[in-house]
């Protein structure tokens, strides 16, 4: 069952891109965060399901007797919502509220949605610094905190866009 976890519940089965498929699920962990309205859910959502994935993947690590095992994805899925902070915390600061998941998918809002996605999938996978090194970590950290690294560089990309008033978060 641990191991079934840590794997995207099953996702992290698929026998290519495994991470995009598990980043997919993360969508999905990230909608139904947000979709509650309370900003207390998706802080408590995040901030809970890190710890665990620590716990399950460094379990799954010793279950399969591999460093960071490719069918490994809970890290894409608890790392996909922090890619998105910036950008709530944006909308959030102008409108008083957390974003509703139109905010995400309506009108030209999906496009920059993907642009997330694909952001954090690039950095994932191009691992620059510290991203990379971060994997040197022991059991779990190493697997968990490279995706938390990879997604604060999207974070950097958000505000950028922000700022250079390319992106409407209203």
């Amino acid at each position: 069952m641990k191991l079934w976890v840590a794997q995207g519940f099953g996702v992290g089965r698929i026998p290519w891109a495994p991470g995009t498929f598990g980043s997919v699920v993360g969508l999905l962990w990230l909608g139904i965060l947000v979709a509650t309205g309370k900003v207390w859910v998706l802080l408590s959502g995040v901030a809970l399901s890190l710890p665990l994935c620590v716990w399950l993947c460094g379990v799954a690590e010793q279950q399969l007797g591999r460093r960071d095992p490719a069918s490994v994805v809970l890290d894409e899925i608890v790392a996909l919502p922090f890619c998105f902070f910036s950008w709530i915390g944006i909308f959030a600061l102008k409108n008083g509220c957390l974003p509703g998941l139109a905010q995400f998918c309506s009108g030209n809002k999906w496009a920059w949605t993907l642009g997330v996605f694909a952001a954090f999938r690039f950095f994932d996978i191009l691992k620059p610094w510290p991203v990379r090194q971060s994997q040197s970590l022991s059991g779990g950290w190493g697997i968990t905190i490279d995706d938390l690294l990879a997604a604060a560089y999207v974070n950097v990309l958000v505000v950028l866009a922000y700022v250079g008033n390319t992106m409407i978060l209203r």
